[in-house]
This record gives C-alpha cells, sequence and structure tokens, in this order.
C-alpha cells in the first residue's frame, strides 16, 4: 500500500467531509498487529475495513467544553462511585476523582506502577492535576480525564461515533502497511521527533526532547499519511472494541478475510485478575506522552492496551469518525 496524502479540508471528489476538521480514509486490506513486539498484539493478520471520516486531532479541551456547555454532561470521574460495583473497595476511596501521573523523583521498580500513579480526589478534565490545577491556556491540547462512557457520550452528541480498534489502526497507519510507526520504521528520523512520547530514564526524569512533559498541542507533530495527526503518542485513545488478549488467527483463505470486525465479546473483556469485579474493558490504541523506550515501547499503530471502561487518567483522551454509508 502506498501512502495517501489527504488533509483535512482537502476536497475529495464526490466527498464532503461531514463535520470539519475531519479527513477522509480510504477502505481496505492491511496486516493488523504486529508478531515483534508485546503478545497482545499478535498474531499479524489481514483485515478489511470500508472507508471512513475520522477526526484529524483526539477532542480537544475546547470541544469538550463546547460540548459539557450544551448538555452538562457529567463526566464519570466527577461522579461519586457507586459501592456496589466495587465490591471489597475501601470506603474511604469511593469518592469521585481520576488517575493522575505522579512522578518520583528518582528511580523506582518498572514492575509497580503504582510507584507513578495516584488517585487524586477531585482531578477532572477540568482539573486535571487535582484541585488547583486548570485547563488554562490548554484549549488546543487533548482533553484527558475521559472514561469510555464520556467519550461515548461527547461522539454521540456529535453526530459521530468512535472507531473500532481495526478502524483505528488502519487510519494510524497512514497507508504504510507493516511499517513500525506511522510515518515509517525509524523512531526519530534525522533526529526529528515525530510524535510526543518519553525520553529519557522512565518514570523519574523526562529530558524533554521533543519539547514536551505533558500533552502537547494537538498538530504539534507532522501528520500521517492520511491527514492525521497525534495518532501516535500524546494521548492514548478510547476505541469501541471490548478488549481480549490475543487477536484472532489470520484467515485461512483470501475470501474469509474478516471485513469491518468489532472485536471481543463483553464477558471476554473482564480482567481476570479481578474475577469478582465485571467491569468491561475497551482497547485503548496509540500510547501517549509517557510511553518510554525503556519501558513502554508502544508508541506504535499495532500497539494496544486495554483500560476498565470506567477508569479516567490523565493520559487517555479520545477522537471520533463518521462511518460514511455511501461507501
Amino acid at each position: 500500500m502506498t501512502a495517501v496524502d489527504l488533509t483535512p479540508g482537502t476536497e475529495i471528489p464526490g466527498r464532503t467531509p461531514p463535520h470539519p476538521d475531519m479527513a477522509w480514509v480510504p477502505g481496505g486490506t492491511f496486516r493488523m498487529g504486529s508478531d515483534r513486539h508485546y503478545p497482545e498484539e499478535a498474531p499479524v493478520h489481514r483485515v478489511t475495513v470500508d472507508g471512513f471520516w475520522i477526526d484529524a486531532t483526539p477532542v480537544t479541551n475546547r470541544q469538550f467544553r463546547a460540548f459539557v456547555q450544551a448538555t452538562g454532561h457529567v463526566t464519570v470521574a466527577e461522579t461519586k462511585p457507586n459501592p456496589k460495583d466495587y465490591p471489597g473497595a475501601l470506603p474511604h476511596m469511593l469518592r469521585a476523582g481520576s488517575l493522575v501521573f505522579s512522578p518520583p523523583d528518582h528511580p523506582v521498580s518498572l514492575q509497580d506502577w503504582s510507584q507513578w500513579w495516584a488517585f487524586v480526589f477531585g482531578a477532572t478534565w477540568r482539573r486535571p492535576s487535582g484541585p488547583g490545577s486548570s485547563i488554562k491556556g490548554l484549549d488546543d491540547h487533548p482533553v484527558v480525564h475521559v472514561a469510555y462512557p464520556d467519550a461515548e457520550a461527547y461522539a454521540r452528541w456529535a453526530g459521530k461515533e468512535l472507531p473500532t480498534e481495526a478502524e483505528w489502526e488502519y487510519a494510524a497507519r497512514g497507508g504504510l502497511d507493516g511499517a513500525e510507526f506511522a510515518w515509517g520504521d525509524e523512531l526519530m528520523p534525522g533526529g526529528r521527533p515525530m510524535a510526543n512520547i518519553w525520553q529519557g530514564a522512565f518514570p523519574f526524569r523526562n529530558t524533554r526532547e521533543d519539547g514536551y512533559e505533558h500533552t502537547s498541542p494537538v498538530k504539534t507533530y507532522p501528520p500521517n499519511g492520511h491527514g492525521l495527526y497525534d495518532m501516535i503518542g500524546n494521548v492514548w485513545e478510547w476505541t469501541s472494541d471490548f478488549y481480549a488478549a490475543r487477536h484472532s488467527a489470520d484467515a485461512a483463505k483470501p475470501c474469509c478475510v474478516p471485513l469491518n470486525p468489532r472485536g471481543a465479546r463483553e464477558e471476554q473483556s473482564y480482567d481476570p485478575c479481578q474475577p469478582e469485579i465485571h467491569i468491561p474493558r475497551r482497547v485503548l490504541k496509540g500510547g501517549s506522552h509517557l510511553c518510554a523506550p525503556s519501558y513502554c515501547r508502544r508508541y506504535r499503530p499495532a500497539a494496544r492496551h486495554p483500560e476498565p471502561v470506567d477508569t479516567s487518567t490523565s493520559h487517555v483522551g479520545f477522537r471520533c469518525i463518521f462511518r460514511d454509508a455511501s461507501t
């Protein structure tokens, strides 16, 4: 496959963007997943998707504010948890809040994520670091601290949908089928940062070679071959697929390549490490500004991660798609 250079707003014969700042991704067949990295990305298998429109950038704080002002939406992070959903939870922890990256100032075990994540009461999309913080000056940064129901509610209000994992990965590849990254096979071609990821020793020292310690404004880095920004790094992005620990095997015959696959069943997505809690997990894609070569090499289109639908963090956002019924 060859890359297609289509920036948002480009005139496409016979096609008009259904919403501003969306790019057209023509349908096709590609190799989804990877056999070279984490086990959940395997096996590589062929998938076909129909064409669709997709937001050129993750949803920003400015866009999410307009949604909240229009609808009065209250996010999951702003809502007190129901004790029935969390058997065994400590009562004092059942308060509204969200997970915030809180880096230590020294090396720690990379096997213990609690060394750099803290559940902060009062952390929301408006207060990304907790009480006293704000998003002033961050209108063009991706909105964070949005759980899956929040992303779904925004998409519905905007007249859009959330992408499937296959749609998201196909769009992220930008026409470069099989390439390691969304821009090719070299992480920093010519020493140029292509995405907002972590540089330095994770989680205590970020050298900020890409210019940012936290999120960056959308469109800071070059778009991929479909004219899409921040498909890699900056923030993880929600997809509509339930998570399964591995991909399905490749189709035995070319005629049987899955068309527009929709992922696992809900019951398959439950966390086996918490059998008493039946909270579905959806697939996150794209990595974030916290992905580091020394720890989390998930700044690739094939990378994927499970996230409980009720969980929001300071490095997870989303973007939307519009499926063209005429395709």
